[in-house]
């Protein structure tokens, strides 16, 4: 853990950090911004000679050389020639092969799914109940703190410039190194993985959600809240008015990301091997997990294609909407 941890904050310090404070170049505003990220190393290559004199004398020569060149080419008609023939002949083959391969495999999977049992299926349909029921608790719990604490980090450079390198690289450690102790604490005050596994789908899906917030709050342009401080308005109305409209396209960006997260984390966070023994809770996660050990691969299957429609389902019937909502209302155009 210990080599982990600085491995990460010394790529976070030496390239991560650099290139935030770089990409800072890009925005546009009119105002200028109090939240500007630093980095000594981007500041130590500005500075120094040796690098801009290879940049003059090595770099952009290359750069130039490399670079092609627009030539004029004289119109030319394409006659059809036996080399498209074969063409067609090779791309029929190939999605004739393909639509068989798909036929084949739905085959196979029919076959395999009516080896289940009413029973079989109750199950399958009873887990994935408690895994939608905990993904959206996950949800809803990295909700309450990422939003407020992503704008608020968002939105101050010097809270900014100290907690988002923590803030970094705590997201890059593996939520499952963390898991054993986590899970170990709850065993012994109660509540074991029923309240574990939804607190390792936080653990492995809030930060896609923060780091979303933060971008979106730093992505508002000061004008915005210049305005919103000259008209004198109200915290609630701030959040309304501006803040909310504002990060709202990244908020879905990272609830989208975030529940994939928490979907995938179902099938280690549900069954689990922990000082010699298994712990389990009901879901969809368990199910596979369990299938998968014991080789029974329709319930595999079953467990699989199950989760894989809440996924899609979900997505056509949620996400794209809002997704579709933040584009056509809440983007900020300049």
């Amino acid at each position: 853990m210990i080599v982990l941890i600085g491995v990460i904050t010394v790529t976070d310090f030496f390239i991560w950090r650099p290139l935030i404070t770089w990409a800072e170049k890009f925005k546009y505003e009119t105002v200028e911004s109090e939240n500007v990220p630093t980095s000594a190393v981007l500041d130590f290559l500005r500075r120094s000679p040796t690098v801009r004199v290879m940049t003059e004398r090595v770099w952009k020569p290359v750069t130039k050389t490399l670079s092609p060149k627009p030539r004029n080419r004289p119109h030319t008609t394409v006659t059809p020639t036996s080399n498209s023939s074969v063409g067609q002949w090779i791309n029929w083959l190939f999605v004739s092969g393909l639509g068989f391969i798909v036929l084949w495999g739905t085959w196979e999977a029919v076959m395999m799914l009516r080896l289940l049992s009413f029973s079989d299926w109750l199950s399958v349909i009873t887990g994935a109940i408690w895994t939608s029921f905990r993904v959206f608790t996950a949800l809803v719990l990295s909700l309450l703190w990422t939003i407020p604490v992503g704008v608020i980090i968002g939105r101050n450079p010097k809270l900014a410039q100290l907690l988002q390198p923590i803030v970094q690289i705590a997201a890059s450690v593996p939520a499952t190194a963390l898991f054993p102790v986590l899970l170990l604490f709850l065993i012994r005050i109660g509540g074991g993985l029923k309240i574990g596994s939804v607190a390792l789908m936080m653990l492995g899906t809030m930060w896609y959600i923060l780091f979303n917030v933060i971008a979106g709050a730093q992505s508002i342009p000061s004008e915005l809240f210049e305005a919103a401080t000259v008209y004198k308005l109200k915290t609630f109305q701030r959040w309304r008015t501006v803040i909310l409209p504002g990060i709202f396209p990244y908020l879905i960006t990272g609830i989208i990301t975030a529940v994939g997260g928490a979907w995938n984390a179902s099938i280690v966070s549900e069954y689990v091997q922990f000082q010699g023994q298994t712990i389990t809770t009901p879901g969809l996660g368990s199910i596979i997990s369990q299938a998968s050990a014991n080789a029974q691969y329709p319930l595999l299957l079953a467990a699989t294609a199950v989760m894989s429609i809440l996924v899609v389902l979900t997505n056509r019937l949620v996400w794209r909407p809002l997704y579709r909502l933040a584009q056509e209302k809440y983007q900020l155009l300049v």
